[in-house]
């Protein structure tokens, strides 16, 4: 076990349900953001939000692996995702995908009462939702 995974055990076990869910939902906004965002972000930042999200690095261990403060990491960190909350928030890549995945789903949906209707339009739904 590292000890990053130890920390966020022990965060984990502390905090009541509605915290660990929204600390889990805060970490999948910022992958799904860096999904979107992240070739706009420097290298650095985007080295550093993979080790610490990705990888599940603690502040501490990429302070170690870049030789600078663990107060830089964490400001570089929230830089980042200010970055990619800000792109979001005048972009709306995000939320523009979450709704066309609901709008195919709903069409898929209908198109079960339509069988010849489904055998011809479900492979294009699929194609647009490969696009993302």
């Amino acid at each position: 076990m590292t000890p990053a995974f130890g920390f966020y055990m022990m965060r984990y076990c502390e905090a009541s349900g509605a915290e660990v869910t929204a600390m889990l939902e805060k970490t999948t906004r910022i992958n799904l953001l860096y999904d979107f965002y992240g070739p706009l972000l420097t290298d650095k930042q985007r080295a550093m939000l993979e080790l610490y999200y990705h990888e599940d690095w603690s502040l501490g261990e990429i302070a170690g692996h870049y030789g600078i403060s663990r107060q830089a990491v964490y400001e570089a960190v929230k830089r980042a995702q200010d970055v990619m909350i800000d792109l979001e928030s005048r972009l709306r890549l995000l939320e523009k995908h979450r709704r066309r995945r609901e709008i195919a789903e709903e069409m898929l949906r209908r198109l079960e009462e339509i069988p010849e209707g489904k055998r011809v339009a479900e492979p294009l739904i699929r194609q647009l939702l490969d696009l993302d």
